[in-house]
């Protein structure tokens, strides 16, 4: 039995150097601006352990078009195939994610609300932390209870960017919060 392959190329943007992956199923990993190409291969190398990487910018074209138009601003819903490693509970989550809308945002504690596990606002926040596809499934667009910006991967500067750029707030304004889940 031949073992399916993950393939993976980089998108250069004026926003960063975006690196993606994808596999037969779909796109399984999208490494943020600022995350390197070394750092994205060990990560995808965790998520799909048994399977040879290799670079393929042909098969991630449509990837690469896709991502880029919604860092370009001109893309408000990906059309993307997923192929997605988590458990049931990341994948709950990452689905209520996906159905938050475009220039909308989310808490924490209300997306626990939408997984029907009230109370389990961190267990969001750390499955979001998980989600091997950010922007394609928007974690950006969680925030803590009081608005404020709090945690993401690619930093607060960047989530402020994204939210600035699907018109949540203004570019130059974001207020950082510690732990305001």
């Amino acid at each position: 039995m031949i073992r399916a392959g993950v393939w993976w190329d980089m998108l250069d943007h004026r926003r960063g150097r975006v690196y993606l992956a994808a596999t037969d199923k779909g796109l399984c990993l999208l490494g943020l601006p600022g995350e390197g190409e070394a750092a994205f291969l060990v990560r995808l190398g965790r998520i799909l352990p048994e399977r040879p990487a290799e670079r393929d910018p042909v098969r991630l074209a449509p990837y690469r078009r896709e991502v880029g138009e919604y860092l370009d601003g001109r893309r408000r819903a990906f059309t993307l195939p997923l192929d997605l490693v988590g458990t049931p509970f990341q994948r709950r989550v990452w689905d209520a994610l996906r159905a938050v809308p475009y220039g909308a945002v989310v808490t924490y504690a209300e997306l626990a609300r939408r997984v029907g596990r009230a109370g389990a606002a961190r267990a969001v926040g750390a499955a979001c932390r998980a989600n091997p596809v950010p922007l394609v499934i928007p974690c950006h667009r969680v925030v803590g209870r009081s608005g404020a910006l709090t945690g993401y991967r690619g930093g607060l500067a960047l989530k402020a960017e994204l939210l600035a750029l699907e018109g949540v707030l203004p570019a130059a304004r974001h207020r950082p919060a510690g732990r305001d889940a």
